[in-house]
């Protein structure tokens, strides 16, 4: 049944060669711009329970997936880090660089950044204030600017379609190595107009980014849990990076996706590990599905990404400009039901095409928990209540297991 547009949205092409497009929002769909917020929570429980990235806070299954990887996936993690790491370097100490020219007084760089970023091929961009709320805790001190310039990547669209697989992994790391070295190209731009630029690397986070995306009108939540942009919706790879140079902010742009998502539901019910929930929860102050990590991350591991929830998503397959039309001439969601949309395969357990999924065992989905010293401790009692009180060279590799891990600190650096 067709449905009456409550608004369109407007935005620039994918590249600076396409021209605008328009995406009509049903009125059924619409709700408000951003996200549903209490501002109030928000606020609470970044005072109260500060967020902590999850290269500290999960560390310990950050190290265990290096265990399960295929011997592929092993090789190719290992020769991606290698690349990466003098970008994630690079990028650690760029606020500390100075301008290399003095600023043209009174002058707004805003579209001087923006035109840029776009030329360099960042598909997204947008203005808005760095949230500290969303800073974590061993980010805090090392963030120095207010305004924040946020920046997507778009990952290639064919090899995104073969998820879950290696060449789809070869597309979503190469994306990163790729943006990190664009983002040094223009942080070394804003430097020229006179300002400082901090480089927020996509592989060591300083916050939690959607939020200040969302702020910035480059999307909204969807129920995977990852932004869904104009263009490339899930497909999108973020990072930013923040100036003391004068910008002026973009604004939350209600694209429909809230309601569209509880509509849609492809991602939910496609899930290999069950791991989204259908309905949404409010958490730490903001409206969202959330998700199971617990049911998520065992099947991530074993299964090259699997990012199955971003293969499925109608918006990351076609587009949000066709998706929101053929909602509104037909009140349905382009793709659900198909094959097409829908289908994946697990390497060790065949195809799954709609209403089908894989089955795990209850072991399947046992992961350590915690920092990679709880882990260790809970290694360690395991070994005693398994054999007993341990002998002393025992005792002392473990304590040397635990010295390295305080010598390491709280090392941000993790397998994004």
């Amino acid at each position: 049944m067709p449905k009456a547009v409550h608004h369109v949205v407007k935005r620039p092409g994918r590249t600076l060669d396409e021209p605008d497009v328009e995406i009509p929002v049903a009125e059924d769909l619409a709700t408000v711009p951003g996200i549903p917020q209490r501002e109030d929570d928000v606020a609470f429980y970044s005072r109260v329970y500060p967020l902590e990235t999850q290269n500290i806070e999960k560390a310990a299954d950050r190290e265990w997936v290096w265990t399960v990887y295929s011997e592929e996936v092993f090789k190719y993690r290992e020769e991606h880090d290698e690349r990466n790491e003098p970008l994630v370097h690079a990028a650690s100490y760029s606020g500390d660089l100075e301008p290399t020219a003095e600023p043209v007084v009174g002058k707004n760089i805003t579209e001087d950044v923006r035109q840029k970023a776009r030329e360099l091929g960042f598909g997204e961009v947008g203005f808005t204030r760095y949230n500290r709320r969303y800073t974590y805790v061993s980010k805090k001190h090392w963030v120095k600017y207010e305004h924040a310039i946020c920046i997507a990547l778009e990952q290639d669209y064919t090899q995104t379609q073969t998820i879950p697989s290696l060449e789809a992994e070869f597309a979503h790391f190469g994306t990163y190595e790729t943006e990190g070295a664009l983002a040094l190209e223009l942080a070394e731009y804003i430097r020229g107009l006179g300002y400082h630029a901090q480089i927020h690397s996509p592989n060591d986070n300083s916050a939690a980014y959607i939020p200040m995306f969302v702020a910035a009108g480059l999307g909204q939540l969807g129920a995977n849990g990852q932004l869904l942009s104009p263009h490339f919706g899930s497909r999108a790879r973020l990072m930013m990076i923040t100036t003391d140079g004068p910008v002026t902010y973009d604004s939350p742009i209600d694209y429909g996706i809230h309601n569209f998502c509880q509509q849609c539901q492809v991602c939910v019910n496609r899930c290999p590990g069950r791991a989204l929930e259908k309905e949404k929860v409010w958490w730490r102050g903001a409206e969202k599905n959330k998700l199971i990590y617990e049911r998520c991350r065992p099947v991530m591991a074993r299964y090259e990404g699997c990012a199955v929830c971003m293969k499925v998503c109608p918006v990351q397959r076609y587009g949000m400009k066709p998706v929101m039309e053929h909602y509104v001439e037909t009140g349905e969601v382009l793709g659900k039901g198909t094959d097409n949309l829908e289908g994946y395969s697990l390497s060790d357990k065949g195809y799954f095409g709609p209403g089908q999924l894989p089955h795990f065992d209850r072991a399947f989905f046992d992961i350590p928990h915690g920092r990679k010293e709880d882990w260790l401790f809970e290694q360690f009692k395991q070994r005693l209540e398994r054999e007993g009180v341990p002998d002393t060279e025992q005792v002392l590799e473990f304590a040397g297991k635990v010295k390295k891990i305080l010598d390491e600190g709280n090392s941000t650096r993790g397998d994004e």
